[in-house]
This record gives C-alpha cells, sequence and structure tokens, in this order.
C-alpha cells in the first residue's frame, strides 16, 4: 500500500466502507499523487476488497 505520512512498514487494516470487507496490508510506498486519494493498494488488495472494477471507494485506515 502507498501513503503519505505513515511510517514505511506499518501494518493497516483497510475496510471497504460500501460492503464491509478488510484486509491487512502493509506500507511498503510513498503515494499516491493523485489529488484527493489517501492511498493505493495493489491489485490484489483491490480485489479482495471487491472494488477491482470501481477503482476509487470510501473505505476506513486503521493503523495497527
Amino acid at each position: 500500500m502507498a501513503h503519505r505520512s505513515l511510517p514505511l512498514g506499518s501494518e493497516v487494516r483497510v475496510t471497504n466502507l460500501d460492503n464491509g470487507r478488510s484486509v491487512v496490508l502493509r506500507v511498503n510506498d510513498r503515494g499516491p499523487y493523485v489529488g484527493g486519494r489517501i492511498a493505493d493498494l495493489s491489485r490484489a488488495a483491490a480485489k479482495r476488497l471487491d472494488f477491482l472494477d470501481d477503482g476509487v471507494v470510501r473505505a476506513r485506515i486503521e493503523l495497527l
């Protein structure tokens, strides 16, 4: 997962607020560099959260 300010190596739980699915990820990159976005997830994480076709969703990010 890419995040601008969380420390690299941090573990976070990302929850898709539309369907309640969640996944635990590690911050391993900086970004995103697109305005209005808080985080970028891998294709595999997006698939597990069931928003691969949507591209952008409302989500909760919890630092673990």
